[in-house]
């Protein structure tokens, strides 16, 4: 089993990084490390974790994530370095799953797949991307790793908030682009590595649960506060990438504008902040036009390894009728308190859809009706006893959270 460094990148967010650390202190990865970038807003949450000897912290004001990394980067004493977003929590077996496919030589990076805010639903599964900064689905096993290559224009695409890659090939390629602050950071590296013929793992049952929370870029219900980095960085993207001779901002911008137009159909935004918005995006796009591309630092010998606390832990399950939630909370939160994982099932006498959460005790929360459905294809109602139906939720979630 590969030896991994887990970056986590924290601006302004010191309650997302306490939970996303609580999340890792439950993985059952038995040699790894953490390494936090933070601000002066987020690194408290280091202190408040109660595991500042065991983590490697830097203290970053820069609002640029490629940097960011770049400095977990030099930190950095794994064989493989792993990256999750401070308003993610990943599953307890994310880690494992993760990293097996490095056992392969061949294998330079891997993604897994990101659950929304429901906790049920993905936001994204396995993708290409292409010259043009497009993505589309591309189809793997449900279960077992998927080995994918690149080609001329396209690579295999890994999520920031939920990706790998081996530690010698990450600093051959000099780390991360600091002309990219923010959007299309990694992507720019998918790309590299498909330059060179690098194969990349899609790892299914490598979960994170991702809750895009508010920034200083977008709002809590994923409304931007501006365009100027996604400008900027779809014109260092397409001056790297794009077919030469062609480096235009309108399908970007088109793109954009179709996003905000939707949001204000849907009542979330004014039609003045459209044209706001997309005045923040075409001068974030002439900035990105001048900026210097491949700003890539020198990175020194990282210090030597710090394991962070983890390993396999027992699992407790928890059934509690919604009339008596407060007593299952209780219960579960005593049984992390304990050493365990917690799952809890608080269910309703109704068709209620379930969500999944993981709470500031660390106990993995799944509500609703005992008749709903947890999976979006399921049937709308079922017959369901109590028992049978946690039964079918366990088993549902089995390889990424029991032991193995």
């Amino acid at each position: 089993m590969a030896r991994v460094s887990v970056i986590v990148v924290s601006n302004g967010r010191p309650d997302a990084l306490q939970r996303c650390l609580l999340g890792l202190s439950q993985i059952d990865h038995p040699d790894c490390e953490v390494i936090v970038v933070a601000d002066a807003v987020s690194f408290p949450a280091i202190a408040a974790s109660g595991l500042t000897e065991a983590i490697k912290a830097v203290a970053f004001e820069i609002p640029n994530i490629s940097a960011a990394r770049n400095a977990g980067l030099s930190l950095a004493a794994g064989d493989v370095v792993a990256f999750i977003d401070d308003d993610a929590v990943p599953e307890p077996r994310w880690l494992s799953h993760l990293t097996a496919p490095f056992d392969d030589p061949a294998v330079a990076a891997a993604g897994g797949f990101v659950r929304g805010r429901n906790g049920i639903d993905f936001q994204w599964r396995a993708r290409l991307v292409f010259a043009d900064a497009q993505t589309t689905p591309v189809e793997v096993d449900r279960v077992r790793p998927t080995l994918l290559a690149g080609g001329p224009g396209r690579a295999v695409k890994t999520e920031g908030t939920n990706m790998a890659v081996r530690r010698s090939v990450l600093l051959d390629q000099g780390g991360f682009d600091e002309a990219l602050a923010f959007y299309l950071d990694e992507t720019d590296l998918n790309m590299r590595l498909a330059q060179i013929g690098a194969a990349t793992a899609i790892v299914p049952l490598a979960q994170v649960h991702h809750g895009f929370a508010a920034s200083p870029r977008r709002r809590a219900d994923r409304v931007p506060r501006t365009l100027f980095q996604v400008g900027a960085s779809l014109a260092v993207f397409l001056r790297k990438h794009g077919p030469s001779g062609r480096v235009t901002p309108w399908a970007g911008r088109a793109e954009q504008r179709g996003r905000l137009l939707r949001m204000m159909v849907a009542g979330q935004v004014m039609p003045g902040d459209v044209h706001r918005l997309l005045a923040t995006f075409d001068a974030g796009w002439e900035d990105g036009m001048a900026r210097p591309v491949a700003q890539h630092p020198v990175l020194p010998a990282p210090p030597p390894f710090l394991r962070f606390p983890t390993g396999p832990r027992p699992h407790r399950v928890i059934l509690a009728r919604s009339w008596r939630a407060g007593a299952g909370r209780a219960a579960a939160a005593q049984a992390v308190r304990d050493g365990a994982i917690a799952s809890l099932y608080i269910l309703s006498p109704t068709a209620l859809f379930h969500r999944v959460r993981f709470t500031a005790d660390g106990v993995w929360e799944q509500t609703g009706g005992q008749f709903g459905k947890s999976d979006r294809s399921g049937r709308l109602f079922q017959p369901w006893r109590a028992n049978a139906r946690v039964s079918h939720e366990v088993a549902r979630q089995q390889a990424q959270r029991l032991p193995a």
